[in-house]
């Protein structure tokens, strides 16, 4: 029996088996978080923790990948954010599964004991003063909020011994925050890096890291082929999730 599709709204993003309001929350639905929700390796992941949920739009996604039994934790600075993430998870069908904590992760971090094995954030990556169109919006986008120096060292104190850290970011950016994990002892393990179409050089890039050393494994998704249309492997990719797929 086919699933039965959730109805088209407003003021969100309509997903297969959820739905996303984000009118509250500062950054809206993206292609880099559902790159990176549909991406992260999930296999062996028994708790999950996602940095900077925003509307909870990662927590959704890994919690649709994952077997009943897995625990998802969500932290969120912004209060209207994670109140609505809060809302968005208690009105999936994975609600008694995802907890959101409206905190700053540096804090939240040093305070817990448990470990996870998969960390996921879509971290903020522009330098402070970039222009924005609103303080909150600002918050979210700059790396003021929470620099890439906390989050590797909030990821450390949270991450079990063959864990995944798992971020998605703009190729260029991307090259500062592997240089940045490396010092820190993380070991990269996993790499996507995703162009537009196939003649353009990567956009994106989503990395895995992990506290345990291991061999490289590296590839690339194109997002649109010739006819502009969406590309196999991006289907592939994405097809539990949208609903045009």
């Amino acid at each position: 029996m086919s699933q039965s599709k959730p109805p088209l709204r407003g003021n969100g993003f309509t997903f297969k088996r959820f739905f996303i309001a984000h009118d509250r929350c500062a950054m809206k639905v993206g292609t880099d978080s559902i790159l990176l929700g549909a991406w992260a390796p999930v296999a062996q992941a028994s708790r999950i923790l996602d940095i900077g949920t925003g509307s909870g739009l990662l927590a959704l996604m890994l919690a649709q990948r994952t077997a009943e039994r897995v625990e998802i934790d969500a932290v969120e600075l912004d209060g209207a954010a994670a109140s609505q993430a809060a809302d968005n998870a208690a009105q999936s069908p994975w609600a008694a599964r995802i907890h959101i904590h409206q905190a700053d992760i540096v804090s939240w971090a040093q305070q817990q004991e448990r470990r996870y094995a998969l960390i996921v954030s879509n971290p903020p990556y522009y330098a402070p003063g970039a222009a924005c169109s609103s303080a909150a919006r600002d918050r979210a986008r700059a790396t003021h909020s929470l620099t890439h120096d906390d989050l590797l060292r909030s990821a450390e104190a949270l991450i079990s011994e063959d864990g995944f850290f798992c971020v998605v970011l703009p190729e260029e950016e991307g090259k500062s925050f592997i240089s940045l994990a490396l010092a820190h002892g993380w070991h990269l393990r996993f790499r996507n890096d995703v162009a537009e179409i196939e003649a353009r050089p990567p956009h994106r890039v989503l990395l895995a890291f992990s506290p345990a050393s291991g061999e490289l494994l590296q590839e690339r998704t194109v997002i649109r082929g010739p006819d502009r249309s969406y590309s196999p492997a991006f289907c592939s990719l994405t097809q539990d999730f949208y609903l045009f797929m």
